[in-house]
Protein backbone atom coordinates (compact mmCIF):
# COMPACT_ATOMS: atom_id res chain seq x y z
CA UNK A 1 0.00 0.00 0.00
CA UNK A 2 3.34 2.26 1.00
CA UNK A 3 4.15 2.38 -2.99
CA UNK A 4 0.98 3.31 -4.07
CA UNK A 5 1.02 5.97 -1.65
CA UNK A 6 4.21 7.15 -2.76
CA UNK A 7 3.23 6.66 -6.71
CA UNK A 8 0.08 9.23 -5.64
CA UNK A 9 2.16 12.04 -3.90
CA UNK A 10 4.29 12.10 -7.04
CA UNK A 11 1.23 11.82 -8.96
CA UNK A 12 0.31 15.40 -7.22
CA UNK A 13 2.89 17.18 -6.58
CA UNK A 14 4.19 18.71 -9.42
CA UNK A 15 7.54 19.22 -8.55
CA UNK A 16 8.19 15.73 -7.70
CA UNK A 17 6.33 14.82 -11.08
CA UNK A 18 8.42 16.89 -13.11
CA UNK A 19 11.49 14.60 -11.36
CA UNK A 20 10.50 11.71 -12.47
CA UNK A 21 9.28 12.10 -15.66
CA UNK A 22 12.87 13.74 -16.38
CA UNK A 23 15.19 11.67 -14.25
CA UNK A 24 12.76 8.68 -13.57
CA UNK A 25 12.89 6.46 -9.94
CA UNK A 26 16.83 7.41 -9.10
CA UNK A 27 16.33 11.19 -9.98
CA UNK A 28 13.28 10.96 -7.76
CA UNK A 29 15.24 8.97 -4.99
CA UNK A 30 18.18 11.90 -4.91
CA UNK A 31 15.61 14.60 -5.36
CA UNK A 32 14.19 13.28 -1.71
CA UNK A 33 17.43 12.70 0.22
CA UNK A 34 18.51 9.08 -0.45
CA UNK A 35 15.08 7.64 1.14
CA UNK A 36 14.17 5.75 -1.27
CA UNK A 37 10.56 4.24 -2.41
CA UNK A 38 9.31 0.81 -1.33
CA UNK A 39 11.27 -1.93 -1.18
CA UNK A 40 10.58 -5.59 -2.86
CA UNK A 41 7.25 -6.12 -5.08
CA UNK A 42 6.22 -3.33 -7.84
CA UNK A 43 8.34 -0.29 -8.36
CA UNK A 44 6.89 3.09 -9.88
CA UNK A 45 6.98 2.38 -13.32
CA UNK A 46 4.51 -0.91 -12.53
CA UNK A 47 2.05 1.47 -10.38
CA UNK A 48 1.94 4.03 -12.98
CA UNK A 49 1.16 1.58 -15.62
CA UNK A 50 -1.64 0.63 -13.46
CA UNK A 51 -2.90 3.74 -13.01
CA UNK A 52 -2.92 4.72 -17.03
CA UNK A 53 -2.64 1.13 -18.43
CA UNK A 54 -0.04 0.31 -21.64
CA UNK A 55 3.84 1.33 -20.33
CA UNK A 56 3.15 3.78 -17.71
CA UNK A 57 3.78 6.64 -19.96
CA UNK A 58 0.64 8.36 -18.94
CA UNK A 59 2.43 11.17 -17.15
CA UNK A 60 5.22 11.79 -19.95
CA UNK A 61 1.83 12.31 -22.48
CA UNK A 62 0.64 15.36 -20.64
CA UNK A 63 3.91 17.44 -20.01
CA UNK A 64 4.62 19.47 -22.81
CA UNK A 65 8.75 19.11 -24.35
CA UNK A 66 11.14 20.90 -22.17
CA UNK A 67 13.91 23.05 -23.38
CA UNK A 68 16.86 21.96 -21.75
CA UNK A 69 20.45 23.60 -21.38
CA UNK A 70 23.59 21.46 -21.81
CA UNK A 71 25.22 18.99 -19.76
CA UNK A 72 28.06 19.99 -18.00
CA UNK A 73 30.71 16.86 -17.53
CA UNK A 74 34.27 17.12 -15.94
CA UNK A 75 36.78 14.70 -15.51
CA UNK A 76 37.60 13.74 -11.65
CA UNK A 77 40.75 12.60 -11.10
CA UNK A 78 40.03 10.52 -7.34
CA UNK A 79 42.70 8.82 -5.33
CA UNK A 80 42.93 5.09 -5.53
CA UNK A 81 42.67 5.40 -1.49
CA UNK A 82 39.35 7.37 -2.15
CA UNK A 83 38.09 4.61 -4.43
CA UNK A 84 39.08 1.84 -2.59
CA UNK A 85 38.00 2.92 1.09
CA UNK A 86 34.87 5.80 0.06
CA UNK A 87 35.29 9.53 0.30
CA UNK A 88 34.50 12.67 -0.60
CA UNK A 89 36.28 15.67 -2.98
CA UNK A 90 35.82 19.13 -2.68
CA UNK A 91 35.47 20.64 -6.42
CA UNK A 92 35.47 24.50 -7.47
CA UNK A 93 32.92 25.15 -9.91
CA UNK A 94 32.11 28.08 -11.99
CA UNK A 95 29.16 28.61 -14.18
CA UNK A 96 26.34 30.90 -15.74
CA UNK A 97 23.53 32.18 -13.59
CA UNK A 98 20.56 33.72 -14.85
CA UNK A 99 20.38 37.31 -13.24
CA UNK A 100 17.76 39.92 -14.25
CA UNK A 101 18.93 42.42 -16.07
CA UNK A 102 17.31 45.85 -17.10
CA UNK A 103 14.50 46.56 -20.16
CA UNK A 104 12.30 43.71 -21.34
CA UNK A 105 12.89 40.88 -24.03
CA UNK A 106 11.21 38.43 -26.74
CA UNK A 107 10.49 35.00 -25.11
CA UNK A 108 8.48 31.98 -25.90
CA UNK A 109 6.03 32.38 -23.40
CA UNK A 110 3.56 34.01 -26.58
CA UNK A 111 3.91 32.72 -30.01
CA UNK A 112 1.19 33.67 -32.56
CA UNK A 113 0.92 31.69 -35.71
CA UNK A 114 0.30 33.14 -39.15
CA UNK A 115 0.27 31.42 -42.83
CA UNK A 116 2.69 32.96 -45.82
CA UNK A 117 2.06 32.19 -49.83
CA UNK A 118 4.84 30.46 -50.84
CA UNK A 119 3.49 29.83 -54.25
CA UNK A 120 0.30 29.66 -56.12
CA UNK A 121 -2.91 27.93 -53.79
CA UNK A 122 0.62 26.88 -51.55
CA UNK A 123 1.04 28.28 -48.03
CA UNK A 124 3.45 27.94 -44.93
CA UNK A 125 2.41 28.07 -41.49
CA UNK A 126 4.68 30.11 -39.66
CA UNK A 127 5.24 31.12 -35.99
CA UNK A 128 6.67 34.10 -34.54
CA UNK A 129 7.33 34.80 -31.36
CA UNK A 130 5.13 38.07 -30.29
CA UNK A 131 5.48 38.35 -26.50
CA UNK A 132 7.84 41.76 -25.75
CA UNK A 133 6.47 42.11 -22.16
CA UNK A 134 8.59 39.78 -19.88
CA UNK A 135 11.50 40.98 -17.97
CA UNK A 136 15.02 40.68 -19.06
CA UNK A 137 17.78 38.60 -18.05
CA UNK A 138 21.65 38.20 -18.21
CA UNK A 139 24.06 34.87 -17.75
CA UNK A 140 26.49 36.36 -14.55
CA UNK A 141 29.69 33.95 -13.98
CA UNK A 142 29.28 32.65 -10.09
CA UNK A 143 31.68 30.11 -8.49
CA UNK A 144 31.23 27.98 -5.54
CA UNK A 145 32.26 24.68 -3.87
CA UNK A 146 30.24 20.95 -4.70
CA UNK A 147 31.37 17.65 -2.56
CA UNK A 148 31.48 15.43 -4.93
CA UNK A 149 31.06 11.63 -2.63
CA UNK A 150 33.12 8.84 -4.61
CA UNK A 151 31.61 5.43 -3.64
CA UNK A 152 34.06 2.32 -3.02
CA UNK A 153 34.75 0.32 -6.12
CA UNK A 154 33.51 3.23 -7.98
CA UNK A 155 35.19 2.56 -11.72
CA UNK A 156 36.94 4.58 -14.63
CA UNK A 157 34.10 6.01 -16.40
CA UNK A 158 31.58 6.05 -13.93
CA UNK A 159 29.72 9.66 -13.11
CA UNK A 160 28.52 11.13 -10.15
CA UNK A 161 25.29 13.43 -11.49
CA UNK A 162 24.16 16.91 -9.94
CA UNK A 163 20.72 17.27 -11.34
CA UNK A 164 20.39 21.24 -12.77
CA UNK A 165 23.59 21.98 -12.12
CA UNK A 166 24.39 22.22 -15.70
CA UNK A 167 24.32 24.94 -18.37
CA UNK A 168 21.17 27.05 -17.66
CA UNK A 169 18.66 27.67 -20.33
CA UNK A 170 16.54 30.93 -20.28
CA UNK A 171 13.03 29.81 -20.77
CA UNK A 172 14.68 26.31 -20.03
CA UNK A 173 15.48 24.50 -17.73
CA UNK A 174 19.45 24.32 -16.22
CA UNK A 175 21.39 20.92 -17.89
CA UNK A 176 22.94 18.83 -15.62
CA UNK A 177 26.32 18.45 -14.35
CA UNK A 178 28.15 15.15 -14.32
CA UNK A 179 31.89 14.57 -12.48
CA UNK A 180 32.97 11.38 -14.41
CA UNK A 181 35.40 9.39 -12.25
CA UNK A 182 39.25 8.87 -13.38
CA UNK A 183 41.94 7.22 -11.44
CA UNK A 184 44.84 8.86 -10.11
CA UNK A 185 47.86 7.22 -10.68
CA UNK A 186 49.37 6.32 -7.62
CA UNK A 187 53.04 5.40 -6.36
CA UNK A 188 52.55 1.86 -5.04
CA UNK A 189 49.83 0.47 -6.77
CA UNK A 190 48.45 0.12 -10.40
CA UNK A 191 44.54 -1.11 -10.73
CA UNK A 192 43.39 -2.63 -13.22
CA UNK A 193 39.67 -3.56 -13.30
CA UNK A 194 38.93 -4.75 -9.41
CA UNK A 195 42.38 -5.97 -9.13
CA UNK A 196 45.59 -4.37 -7.99
CA UNK A 197 48.82 -4.68 -9.25
CA UNK A 198 51.75 -3.84 -7.36
CA UNK A 199 55.88 -4.12 -7.91
CA UNK A 200 58.05 -5.42 -5.16
CA UNK A 201 61.99 -5.26 -5.24
CA UNK A 202 64.07 -8.28 -3.22
CA UNK A 203 68.10 -9.02 -3.09
CA UNK A 204 69.12 -12.13 -4.75
CA UNK A 205 69.71 -13.41 -0.97
CA UNK A 206 66.32 -13.01 -0.60
CA UNK A 207 65.05 -14.99 -3.54
CA UNK A 208 67.08 -18.03 -3.25
CA UNK A 209 66.54 -18.33 0.49
CA UNK A 210 62.96 -16.92 1.47
CA UNK A 211 61.96 -14.13 2.76
CA UNK A 212 59.86 -12.43 5.53
CA UNK A 213 58.20 -9.23 4.12
CA UNK A 214 55.04 -7.07 4.30
CA UNK A 215 53.04 -4.90 1.95
CA UNK A 216 51.12 -1.38 3.62
CA UNK A 217 47.84 -1.28 1.68
CA UNK A 218 46.03 1.36 0.95
CA UNK A 219 44.35 1.38 4.00
CA UNK A 220 47.18 1.00 6.31
CA UNK A 221 46.53 -3.00 6.94
CA UNK A 222 49.67 -4.71 6.03
CA UNK A 223 49.45 -7.98 3.21
CA UNK A 224 51.86 -10.86 4.20
CA UNK A 225 53.89 -11.22 0.95
CA UNK A 226 56.75 -13.27 2.01
CA UNK A 227 57.99 -16.36 0.89
CA UNK A 228 59.98 -19.76 2.02
CA UNK A 229 60.84 -21.09 -1.18
CA UNK A 230 62.93 -19.44 -4.22
CA UNK A 231 61.27 -16.75 -6.05
CA UNK A 232 62.11 -16.01 -9.57
CA UNK A 233 62.80 -12.68 -11.09
CA UNK A 234 59.33 -11.13 -12.92
CA UNK A 235 57.64 -13.67 -10.49
CA UNK A 236 53.94 -12.76 -9.94
CA UNK A 237 52.09 -13.94 -6.59
CA UNK A 238 48.74 -13.47 -6.26
CA UNK A 239 46.72 -12.31 -2.97
CA UNK A 240 43.39 -13.40 -3.34
CA UNK A 241 40.75 -10.86 -1.79
CA UNK A 242 43.42 -8.24 -1.37
CA UNK A 243 42.04 -6.22 -4.75
CA UNK A 244 39.53 -3.65 -4.95
CA UNK A 245 35.94 -3.39 -3.59
CA UNK A 246 33.16 -4.46 -6.30
CA UNK A 247 31.07 -1.50 -6.49
CA UNK A 248 28.11 -1.65 -4.73
CA UNK A 249 29.52 -5.22 -3.43
CA UNK A 250 31.39 -6.72 -0.12
CA UNK A 251 33.30 -8.75 -2.56
CA UNK A 252 36.77 -7.22 -3.93
CA UNK A 253 39.26 -8.23 -6.50
CA UNK A 254 42.59 -9.43 -5.83
CA UNK A 255 46.29 -8.35 -5.73
CA UNK A 256 48.69 -9.49 -8.11
CA UNK A 257 52.51 -8.76 -6.76
CA UNK A 258 55.57 -8.95 -9.55
CA UNK A 259 58.73 -10.04 -7.96
CA UNK A 260 61.85 -8.05 -9.24
CA UNK A 261 65.61 -9.44 -8.08
CA UNK A 262 68.19 -7.06 -7.48
CA UNK A 263 71.62 -8.73 -8.59
CA UNK A 264 74.47 -7.44 -7.14
CA UNK A 265 76.63 -5.46 -9.54
CA UNK A 266 80.07 -7.07 -8.93
CA UNK A 267 81.30 -10.41 -6.99
CA UNK A 268 84.98 -10.53 -5.21
CA UNK A 269 86.87 -13.62 -6.31
CA UNK A 270 85.93 -15.28 -2.69
CA UNK A 271 82.22 -14.73 -3.42
CA UNK A 272 82.52 -16.02 -6.42
CA UNK A 273 84.18 -19.22 -5.35
CA UNK A 274 81.93 -19.61 -2.15
CA UNK A 275 79.09 -19.53 -4.82
CA UNK A 276 80.23 -22.08 -7.10
CA UNK A 277 80.55 -24.84 -3.95
CA UNK A 278 76.70 -24.18 -2.83
CA UNK A 279 75.21 -23.81 -6.37
CA UNK A 280 77.62 -26.53 -8.29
Amino acid sequence: MCCYHAAYEVLTDQEKRKIYDRYGEEGLKQFQGGRGGGGGGMNMQDIFSSFFGGGGGGMEEEEEQIVKGDDVIVELDASLEDLYMGGSLKVWREKNIIKPAPGKRRCNCRNEVYHRQIGPGMYQQMTEQVCDQCPNVKYVREGDFLTVDIEKGMQDGQEVSFFEEGEPKIDGEPGDLKFRIRTAPHDRFRREGNDLHATVTISLLQALVGFEKNLKHLDNHLVQIGSQGVTKPKEVRKFKGEGMPLHQSNKKGDLYVTFEVLFPKTLTDDQKAKLKEVLA
